[in-house]
């Protein structure tokens, strides 16, 4: 299937399991994965993995891809949670159709959005994700994904192969 997706990572930090297993997963499909981030280059993961962002997020049209996803890590609470130029474009990415989703702390990133607000979502099990979650009208629900037609959340390492499966039915 040619269909394409953006993974959004911390320019810091990343977790790699949320990275590499959703990455696998989407291009064992046949999708085509770009990595972004709020800086281009090579970028080190929480336990000194690497990845390259070829492209930062600003620059591209959500439009171009059928999937943005913001992967998680430390450094997605740092530099993601509170980034309104991503809250604009996950939200223009929503607008024009492109499923929106998040694992671990990128799953708080869509849910500080307001697209979520009243509806169920996961994140990683920790206080200050879950009460992130609350704080926008977030029903925390304990499972590796929560998949809705247009938004799917994942928790985190744990559960980053499954979310990466469900991205990949979901694009089908």
């Amino acid at each position: 299937m040619s269909k394409k997706a953006l993974l959004i990572i911390p320019p810091e930090r990343f977790n790699e399991d949320e990275l590499f297993k959703p990455k696998e997963e989407l291009e064992n499909a046949g999708v085509e994965v770009t990595i972004a981030s709020t800086v281009a280059g090579e970028i080190t993961g929480d336990y000194d993995g690497k990845a390259t962002a070829s492209v930062i997020f600003s620059d591209v049209s959500p439009t171009e891809f059928d999937v943005v996803s913001v992967i998680g890590g430390s450094g997605t609470n740092d530099h993601l949670w509170g980034n309104q130029e991503l809250q604009g474009f996950l939200k223009q990415a929503y607008n024009e159709k492109v499923l929106v989703t998040g694992i671990c702390a990128g799953a708080v990133t869509v849910a500080k959005t307001g697209l979520l607000s009243g509806r169920e979502a996961t994140c990683y099990p920790v206080d200050v994700q879950m009460n992130e979650l609350i704080a926008v009208d977030v029903k925390y629900v304990e499972q590796h994904v929560v998949a809705h037609s247009d938004i799917i959340t994942g928790d985190g390492p744990q559960g980053a192969e499954e979310f990466g499966k469900a991205l990949v039915k979901a694009l089908r």
